[in-house]
């Protein structure tokens, strides 16, 4: 897409701090980190959300982060990674992408970005796990 800034990314058409491109992907540095070394994962292809993605890529698209997340540790020396992606909400760039972000024990950060909560009871979690199921058409 011609105004999408990871497109550009992928093009070399827009400036990046590249760390890996393989036919799955790109890989660069974000330019907001939550901690230096925090690293974005593309695919080439303009895709907005992973319901997106095809069947076929997952494999090479998700084995490109995993090796992301594995050479994170190995080159800064922190003890392990935080990988997410956001959907639609919260989704800075309209392009799908993979944080993997460096992560060692009393770095600051708490959990998952956002407050947690709690299910009323066994029956309620029950019932979104049951609306779940069947939207999945898997009852």
């Amino acid at each position: 897409m011609a105004d999408c800034v990871f497109c550009g990314i992928v093009a070399g058409s827009i400036p990046a701090f590249l760390v890996a491109s393989t036919p799955a992907g790109v890989a660069f540095l974000d330019t907001r980190p939550v901690f230096k070394g925090h690293v974005l994962v593309v695919p080439r292809p303009h895709i907005v959300e992973l319901t997106e993605l095809p069947v076929a890529d997952l494999p090479g698209y998700f084995g490109f982060v995993q090796r992301i997340a594995a050479a994170v540790p190995a080159a800064l020396g922190c003890t392990g990674t935080f990988v997410a992606m956001n959907n639609i909400v919260s989704q800075s760039v309209p392009h799908l992408h993979t944080h993997v972000v460096p992560r060692t024990k009393g770095d600051g950060l708490r959990g998952f970005f956002w407050p947690r909560t709690k299910y009323a009871s066994d029956e309620e979690a029950t019932t979104f796990a049951e609306t779940i199921t069947k939207a999945l058409g898997e009852e």
